[in-house]
């Protein structure tokens, strides 16, 4: 009997907690934005007495620092207790010691991480892959998602994985973008994944646990005589994690029927530009390329979801054999290097190969930028020039060292009967949680797909906010801010003047504003450009007035 499907209505982080708190034992906590409700979640469900894939109950500490966390992370790990923790951006830096400890000792374990920026010239509470990328040299793999579902999916992935491998995960999704977008998908349960554990791992991983009743010594000092060729020793567990990991793919493809690789590929069979992505973003290129195939054009997509280990060879197979033109985008910067390291990597494996691809490599998203359709078209755009611009960027416009490539006017590519929605208000004033609530209802009461996500400033309570709402009857993929809306609510009559509230409003599209101006007033206070736009576009109007 086939089973039936459970559908949620959830956030990246709530799916990431969902599946972590299904294989741990433990979990060492320290909070830092934007991870800190995977560990709220965890500390909730255990409180409240959920039971784990083992039927027990999760054991929760919260320590005084990241790094305290990580430290307990290591010591539960030794003792033979499955452990995780959750964090982000200088968070996760200062986790970087232990890690190298726990990856050399090959201990099995899963860090969850909604990838963010670093603080450099300043801080930035947004996301990139600036934080995780700064961690792929501990010895970690790494397994990037790039939507909720897939967060769901392969978070699992990560944590059979290293039950069976004894590498360490670093398991990361986009800060915000995906830890913190609502989305309808498919849920997986304890019964679900239960069967797919490596008991025998598993036992192994018990068996080798510090026990007073068989002393050993271990975390010691070496010399040199030795110490080169004990990290050498690891090289065959790592070898083994490709296969491992497409092995637990695959079962979870006949579980669910969802297709995961490696590398997954995406677009025309002979597509001839290619761009190689990894992360939210490769939802959007999803889009793009729908959008340019139909034109006739023949382009394609790589998403990355095993980063480290870098296999090769499945990532050649995934490439087409047509490819002539390849484009590498990665969300981070690496001051002074030949490239960012993503790019890199496909270089190497394209290194010393005839007729090789024309390969370039560009930056895009960082702090949460919005990476948008038009600015993918550009990237494909830039691919079809005799001489593509290398080391380019995307949704800036660098006037100082001009690497961006040309802006482009915005398009909605979210399909046929796709509606987006717009709420600007202020920062505690209820318009986040009113929509939170509303698209979990239709999402847990209808057969509607549904998205929201919502922008802040820094300055939280008090500061600007605005929700984008999308609902269809199909899969949505627009991992971007809400550009061409059909409604759109304003809260805050000032910010009829300090922002352009109605750009992209839809024609025929419809427009709400709160204000204590009653109609009169209004008639007077509306700012001119705002008026053109309702007429130019025959927007119906809709306001509340004072009393």
């Amino acid at each position: 009997m086939t089973k039936q499907k459970k559908f949620i209505t959830c956030d990246g982080n709530q799916a990431a907690a969902h599946i972590s708190y299904m294989f741990s034992e433990v979990a060492a906590i320290y909070p830092i934005t934007p991870s800190s409700t995977m560990a709220e979640y965890v500390d909730e469900w255990a409180a409240a007495g959920r039971k784990n894939i083992f039927g027990e109950t999760v054991l929760v500490e919260e320590m005084q620092s990241e790094a305290g966390a990580a430290g307990a992370v290591h010591g539960s790990l030794q003792a033979g207790a499955l452990t995780t923790t959750y964090t982000a951006s200088q968070g996760l830096l200062l986790m970087i010691p232990n890690m190298y400890k726990i990856a050399g000792e090959l201990l099995p374990c899963v860090f969850h991480v909604s990838a963010r920026a670093l603080a450099t010239h300043a801080l930035s509470i947004f996301g990139d892959h600036q934080d995780v990328m700064a961690a792929r040299q501990t010895g970690f793999a790494m397994l990037a998602e790039g939507s909720v579902q897939e967060v769901m999916d392969l978070a699992a992935v990560a944590h059979l994985a290293t039950i069976k491998s004894r590498v360490p995960f670093m398991n990361f999704f986009d800060g915000f973008r995906t830890s913190h977008e609502i989305q309808k998908i498919e849920s997986l349960e304890n019964e679900d994944l239960a069967h797919l554990i490596d008991q025998e791992g598993l036992a192994e991983f018990r068996k080798r646990a510090l026990n007073p009743s068989a002393p050993v010594a271990r975390g010691m000092a070496e010399n040199p005589d030795v110490y080169f060729q004990h990290r050498e020793a690891a090289n065959s567990y790592y070898e083994a994690v490709p296969g491992i990991v497409e092995e637990y793919m695959n079962e979870l493809s006949a579980i669910t029927g969802r297709k995961y690789g490696l590398f997954d590929y995406y677009g025309a069979e002979d597509a001839d530009r290619v761009i190689i992505a990894m992360g939210s973003v490769t939802e959007a290129i999803r889009e793009s390329i729908d959008y340019l195939n139909g034109q006739g054009e023949k382009v394609g997509l790589v998403a990355v979801h095993l980063y480290r280990p870098f296999s090769a060879k499945h990532f050649m197979a995934a490439v087409p054999k047509t490819a002539k033109r390849i484009a590498v985008l990665d969300r981070t910067k690496e001051q002074g290097a030949n490239g960012e390291p993503l790019y890199l990597d496909v270089k190497d494996c394209f290194y010393g190969q005839e007729d090789a691809p024309v390969i370039v490599g560009g930056r895009y998203g960082l702090s949460s930028k919005d990476t948008t359709p038009a600015q993918i078209l550009s990237v494909y755009e830039n691919l079809a020039l005799a001489m593509p611009k290398n080391h380019f960027t995307i949704g800036i416009v660098d006037d100082v060292t001009f690497t961006s490539l040309p802006q482009k006017e915005e398009i909605a590519l979210g399909g046929a009967g796709m509606y987006e929605a717009k709420f600007y208000g202020l920062g505690a004033d209820g318009t986040v949680g009113a929509n939170k609530n509303s698209v979990k209802i239709i999402g847990d009461n209808t057969n509607k797909h549904c998205q929201a996500y919502f922008s802040y400033d820094s300055k939280k309570s008090g500061g600007f906010t605005c929700s984008h709402l999308r609902f269809g009857d199909t899969p949505i993929r627009s991992t971007y801010l809400v550009n061409t809306p059909n409604f759109v609510a304003c809260h805050v009559q000032a910010y009829l003047r300090m922002y352009d509230v109605t750009r992209g409003l839809q024609k025929n599209g419809t427009f709400l504003l709160n204000t204590i101006w009653n109609e009169e007033e209004l008639a007077k206070n509306l700012p001119n450009k705002v008026k053109r736009n309702f007429a130019k576009n025959n927007v119906t109007v809709y306001s509340s007035f004072a009393s």
